[in-house]
């Protein structure tokens, strides 16, 4: 990978931390841009999600203070979002290479849709958040029955592409949860980390030992410097993005994610 791409790579991660901070679906930036360079689709997909978790883990750091009261509902979910990052990490292990590539660009339009409905779904969360409020309700522990499946299902898309996850994460504890959103969205963050890491770990833990008897390839220099760039990009997200219009932030990640869609399609 010549200079040139490897800075597209760098401006990229850097967008992508920024975007994740602001709005969240910094993969649908990450991700078109190397497969634009040339990067197979598996490889990409694994290369960018490695890359990709220092940022994770940078926001659910950020968010500790809002996890403080949280540990026993933090614990019960974790085991739905590991157990969920597992199953799809190992799902895009074992199925086809032309498997994933049939199902990315569905996965793309998936995230462009939540993108583009997240903030009619914030507000949705926020207005349900403020009734609870109003109406003297305690916060619950765990929330509705359907949280922890729906939170599985949740790791499960993280843990096999991954982008928006946080999107539909925070939709789905905002709804089945009593409680406010900040709180909600620092349980977020960690559950996306914990999917994010889990993932990381299957794949570096196959690639280099070859388990399972799968090849993988690993493009360490593109994950690298994906996690230069989204660790410096989530500094700036917290400084200079917040003053950006999140309309326009929210319009390149769709013509992005579009863009690649039919890239994809036609070749």
């Amino acid at each position: 990978m010549s200079l040139l791409e490897l800075a597209a790579v760098l401006l990229a991660g850097l967008w992508a931390g920024t975007i994740n901070t602001v709005v969240g679906s910094g993969t649908l930036i990450t991700f078109p841009t190397l497969l634009a360079l040339g990067v197979p689709p598996v490889t990409a997909n694994i290369s960018n999600n490695i890359g990709l978790v220092p940022g994770s883990v940078a926001g659910a750091i950020g968010y500790r203070r809002e996890l403080t009261g949280q540990r026993s509902r933090a614990r019960r979910l974790l085991v739905a979002s590991v157990s969920g990052g597992v199953v799809g990490a190992c799902l895009l292990l074992v199925l086809s290479a032309g498997a994933f590539e049939a199902v990315v660009p569905g996965l793309i339009l998936l995230g462009v849709v939540l993108v583009i409905l997240q903030p009619r779904l914030s507000r949705a969360v926020a207005a349900r958040a403020e009734k609870r409020a109003a109406e003297g309700d305690q916060p619950v522990r765990d929330g509705a029955w359907w949280v922890w499946p729906a939170t599985l299902a949740t790791g499960v898309y993280g843990g096999y592409f991954g982008a928006a996850q946080g999107v539909l994460l925070i939709s789905v504890l905002g709804i089945g949860i009593n409680d406010s959103l900040q709180r909600l969205n620092g349980l977020k963050n960690i559950l996306v980390a914990s999917v994010n890491g889990v993932a990381t770990v299957i794949f570096v833990l196959v690639a280099e030992l070859g388990l399972f008897g799968v090849e993988v390839d690993i493009d360490w220099l593109v994950a690298l410097v994906l996690a230069v760039g989204a660790v410096a990009g989530g500094f700036l997200g917290a400084s200079v993005g917040r003053r950006l219009p999140p309309v326009a932030l929210r319009a390149i990640i769709v013509v992005v994610g579009l863009v690649a869609v039919v890239t994809i399609l036609l070749n």
